[in-house]
């Protein structure tokens, strides 16, 4: 039996994965409570706003993590463009091992929830502005200007987002790779 100091963190983390797996329609309370083995008035003791409270803290959780992971990373290198190579190889590798690639990205979650629930959409857009600050700041380390630094962390973002998405339709990481051997092309500077 799980301690109820942790019974909150594992709602979220099975949230987290479930919501990253199949999207914010596609998993159920009853999903969550029946695979975190979290009795049901546990869940609405923590979550009484229900499954958008839950997901928004699911959408902190995986935004923490997947900070954590981007920075491990890029910390081990000084150079830029190895040190997002690095990264993109290591999101490739995930395709390259049989695991779930789904649990990358919560953009799935985005998509469906934009237009109808706004702290939904406010927890995703704070996670993604999380991830670009972390190459926006590689890149200011780097040496290049604060706008330039800004405007191409979007890119990168972009770039890795439609990398795993391509990846996941084409059961491969050959795409992350391919905008890996690619970046350094786009950071090249002017």
């Amino acid at each position: 039996m799980v301690d109820k100091k942790s019974s909150k963190g594992v709602l979220i983390e099975v949230a987290s994965r479930l919501f990253r797996l199949r999207g914010y329609y596609g998993v159920g309370l009853n999903d969550i409570i029946k695979e975190s083995g979290i009795p049901k008035g546990s869940l609405y003791h923590y979550f009484p706003g229900g499954k958008e409270e839950l997901a928004i803290e699911a959408i902190h959780y995986s935004k923490r993590m997947v900070m954590h992971n981007i920075q491990e990373v890029l910390e081990q290198f000084e150079d830029p463009v190895q040190a997002l190579q690095a990264h993109l190889n290591q999101l490739a590798q995930i395709f390259e091992k049989g695991a779930n690639p789904q649990v990358l990205s919560f953009a799935t979650i985005a998509g469906e929830k934009h237009s109808t629930s706004e702290p939904i959409r406010l927890a995703c857009q704070s996670a993604f502005r999380s991830w670009q600050t972390i190459y926006e700041n590689k890149l200011l380390a780097a040496g290049f200007a604060e706008q330039q630094a800004k405007d191409l962390s979007v890119l990168i973002h972009s770039l890795v987002e439609g990398g795993i998405l391509l990846s996941i339709t084409e059961k491969s990481g050959q795409p992350l790779h391919i905008i890996g051997d690619q970046i350094g092309v786009l950071l090249t500077k002017k």
